[in-house]
């Protein structure tokens, strides 16, 4: 398509993992061999995919979602939860051999979550998928990809955004050892946290300073931008332009960090389409 990005009809196609929560409460995370008491328990729908996709819905974005979820309970369940907030779910597709992802969540009382994710369908939506979907793709503004879902099927969703001139923002989580670092030379926007950050750059971090050296490391492999967010630390911007930009945040109490990460990436997706004359770093 030649048409301008701003005459597209969609805003962002979230290609990416459709999750079923299974969240404890509890006072502490218990050590290995032991067993604690929790406080409450609750399902819910996620998948960093979906998260993303809902929070771009909400703040006003016209959003699409391509995954899949299982022939069970969860599947269903999900799908219907991202059509109450907005997103459009015609291409989630349903599968026939495996079960919707699950991801077992433990929220201790400081607000900290250990989670155990299995993806389930998720890792069955083939790269073919971009292909059959290329006229979505095509008429975004952006497309919003995660770590949930088989690399061969990121890097063929951002090669096909590549050649429509789609923007491609890539959040790389969680982390995997046998990551493909092409799929960066396709990424236009990449999104890592501290620990994801680390590992992409093989460096450590132990102050703001040592984060912009690790982002900038990471320029190397194609990005042209890297996001490092730092929690309570604040965040780092770096570009292949030579931008630096460290950005800090109030101190805040957090009750629930789960999803925080996804609710980052899904708010910043919406703002560089909505608002695309504005610096990365204002967004």
């Amino acid at each position: 398509m030649n048409d301008g990005v701003s005459n597209r009809e969609i805003d962002v196609v979230v290609f990416g993992s459709i999750v079923q929560d299974l969240i404890s409460y509890c006072h502490r995370f218990p050590r290995p061999g032991e067993s604690v008491r929790g406080i409450s328990f609750e399902a819910g729908c996620g998948g960093k995919g979906a998260n993303q996709a809902a929070q771009i819905a909400r703040l006003g974005g016209k959003v699409v979602m391509i995954g899949r979820v299982g022939n069970d309970i969860f599947g269903p369940l999900n799908i219907e939860n991202l059509n109450k907030s907005g997103v459009i779910t015609d291409f989630i597709e349903q599968s026939e051999t495996v079960g919707t992802a699950t991801a077992t969540i433990t929220v201790s009382d400081e607000g900290e979550n250990l989670v155990v994710v299995t993806l389930g369908a998720n890792l069955e939506t083939p790269p073919s998928r971009a292909d059959e979907l290329e006229d979505v793709i095509a008429n975004s503004k952006l497309i919003l990809c995660q770590y949930e879902i088989e690399h061969a099927t990121i890097k063929h969703a951002f090669e096909v955004a590549r050649r429509n001139n789609v923007k491609t923002f890539f959040n790389f989580a969680p982390d995997k050892d046998d990551f493909d670092f092409e799929i960066l030379q396709l990424v236009d926007v990449l999104c890592t946290n501290e620990k994801e950050t680390e590992f992409l750059s093989r460096m450590t971090i132990n102050s703001v300073d040592d984060a912009v050296s690790a982002a900038r490391s990471i320029l190397r492999y194609g990005p042209s931008a890297v996001i490092a967010t730092l929690g309570a630390r604040g965040a780092v911007v770096v570009t292949r332009s030579g931008l630096c930009v460290r950005i800090s945040v109030p101190p805040v109490k957090a009750v629930d960090t789960t999803g925080a990460g996804d609710s980052f990436c899904g708010s910043l997706a919406y703002l560089m389409v909505s608002r695309p004359r504005l610096a990365l770093e204002d967004q």
